[in-house]
């Protein structure tokens, strides 16, 4: 029997927020809903911004009360929360949904000492700080915790990122008692080569301690490698990968005036790379098919609105 890899779709969250076009809670609901009924692991949800700041994400609290009618046994949602407001807002929102909607909190951390700069506004030691009682609280309360690493190949400030610095990262974050740890390639950089680099630095300096957590690559498809990206890491043993509907999302510091960089790597591309290797995802493709059109089908009535506005 082939082993399972895991997938976590991105695409309600990170693949949303920065459409510049509204997208009712109501189309979100429809694409968390198709996404679970095409069978992914994960949904990373919504995120517990500021909504002067992630206006697409201003209805965090409304959408996790409306998630807590459709969720199905065995799905994992997942929430970003930037500091300690956003992790107090995801627990308010499964106290009034009446269950447990939200079972893992997202923290997000860069290799970058630039990217962390111009992202979330301090520097590395400063983001660990800031996420330390975030993280405290959340393993209190029972939730799971996902620390995202941006820029693990390359930043679009600094180029090219050391795989030490990447793997100190990563052990200060499994020490401040992460559960899983997803690398992202923000903007694509990344091949075969690089890939298997950083893993091995990454897997290396984690070892075989009790600290040792799930890993995860989120891979960009800004240069069309990432399924060699994804094959490395099957290669090294990971089992889990982040993908999103139709490819949305992706890093704004990987585009330009001329042209949006292409974003996530597709869920439909990431499953096809993965059962192509050798392995089992739990998707239905024809099932992943209908949640990519949800997706399309969003972002088009979502940019009609804006045109429509606009004139």
């Amino acid at each position: 029997m082939a082993e399972r890899v895991r997938i976590t779709d991105v695409a309600p969250r990170d693949g949303l927020q920065g459409e510049p076009a509204p997208v009712s809670t109501a189309d979100k609901r429809r694409l968390i809903t198709a996404l679970q009924d095409a069978g992914v692991d994960a949904i990373e949800v919504t995120s517990f911004v500021r909504p002067d700041l992630i206006p697409q994400l201003a209805d965090a609290g409304e959408l996790v009360a409306s998630l807590a009618e459709v969720k199905r046994p065995g799905i994992e949602y997942i929430a970003l929360v930037p500091n300690e407001r956003g992790l107090v807002g995801a627990l308010a929102a499964n106290d009034a949904a009446g269950s447990r909607v939200i079972d893992t909190i997202a923290v997000f951390a860069s290799a970058s000492e630039t990217f962390s700069q111009k992202n979330i506004n301090t520097d590395i030691d400063g983001s660990l700080e800031r996420f330390e009682p975030v993280i405290d609280r959340a393993l209190t309360e029972g939730l799971r915790v996902r620390a995202y690493v941006s820029c693990v190949i390359a930043c679009p400030f600094e180029g090219v990122i050391d795989p030490e610095d990447v793997g100190s990262l990563v052990l200060r974050l499994a020490e401040l008692g992460a559960h899983e740890i997803d690398l992202g390639d923000t903007i694509g950089a990344g091949d075969e080569a690089t890939t298997a680099m950083m893993l091995t630095e990454v897997m290396g300096t984690l070892g075989d301690s009790d600290l040792l957590p799930a890993l995860t690559l989120h891979p960009h498809d800004t240069f069309g490698r990432a399924s060699d990206c994804v094959r490395a890491a099957l290669d090294l043993g990971l089992r889990s990968f982040d993908g999103a509907a139709g490819g949305l999302g992706g890093c704004p510091f990987a585009s330009t005036p001329q042209r949006r960089a292409p974003g996530n790597i597709a869920t439909s591309t990431l499953r096809r790379t993965i059962e192509a290797a050798g392995f089992e995802t739990s998707i239905d493709p024809s099932k992943l098919a209908i949640a990519d059109a949800v997706a399309s089908r969003i972002l088009a009535d979502a940019s009609a609105r804006s045109i429509g506005d606009a004139s």
